[in-house]
């Protein structure tokens, strides 16, 4: 059997998920490939229609987390809890449905910093569906707080909603230990400055991999904080897609080798 998996979303070209779909097949012995496909909102319905003759899996991207929420018949916990899938899989006539955006940042968090971050204070730019499904899995891990910056109140309001220790607004009193930016580079204003709160003691996360260190980024490196870029979060979540998929285990930063 010849697995056929595929990434959507728009812009595409620049997505590394078949290198690694392919290399975790590699991994266990299996056969089948993984291609790209420009899929945006406008199309989503129409690509829909036929994917299950054509894929066993898909990944997706932006900005078709939360439509594909809606399309998924069969929906995990975690794709339920933040109303955004990254992952199907069509399986016995039947279209499923979860995340792991989050499970692959903290998996990442581990493997950079050796830490989850727990009882720590955290920043989370951008409140879309990675930013929901990120969230979710600080507080399971166990962080004191997390504050949420994002341009739309509702989006804010809708992530900090579920938890007692998510705030829509800044902790001014509290050191920050980490900032993630899940913002699209596309959409991001000219940044001149660090957070209020980052130290050198701070780790800095930006989930965006092209260029491999934007210029937000920078900033933090320069001040002398540990950061990274998504590469390695893009290699941990995908390891998760894959187990999910496949009911296998697969190991993110050997996954890393095929992208770094």
């Amino acid at each position: 059997m010849s697995l056929r998996l595929g990434v959507i979303g728009s812009p595409i070209s620049h997505s590394l998920s078949p290198q690694l779909h392919e290399a975790g097949l590699r991994a266990v012995g299996l056969e089948g490939g993984s291609t790209r496909h420009e899929v945006d909102q406008d199309s989503f319905t129409a690509f829909m229609a036929t994917a299950s003759e054509s894929f066993d899996a898909l990944s997706v991207t932006a900005p078709l987390k939360t439509l594909a929420y809606e399309r998924a018949g069969e929906l995990t916990d975690a794709a339920r809890a933040v109303e955004a899938v990254n992952s199907l899989l069509f399986r016995d006539g039947k279209i499923y449905g979860h995340n792991t955006d989050g499970e692959g940042i903290v998996s990442a968090l581990r493997a950079r910093f050796q830490t989850d971050f727990a009882d720590c204070h955290v920043v989370v730019l951008g409140a879309g569906g990675a930013a929901r499904s990120i969230i979710r899995s600080l507080v399971q891990g166990g962080v004191s707080s997390i504050a949420v910056h994002g341009r739309s109140e509702e989006n804010v309001n809708r992530a900090c909603a579920p938890y007692s220790n998510v705030f829509g607004f800044s902790l001014v009193y509290r050191p920050v230990d980490l900032v993630i930016n899940t913002i699209p580079s596309s959409s991001r204003d000219v940044e001149k400055a660090v957070l209020q709160g980052i130290s050198p003691d701070s780790a800095a996360v930006d989930i965006t991999y092209e260029p491999r260190q934007s210029q937000w980024l920078g900033l933090y490196e320069n001040l002398g904080c540990q950061t990274d870029n998504g590469l390695r979060m893009l290699a941990h979540q995908a390891a998760a897609q894959l187990t999910w998929w496949l009911e296998r285990d697969f190991d993110g930063e050997a996954l890393l080798e095929s992208i770094a």
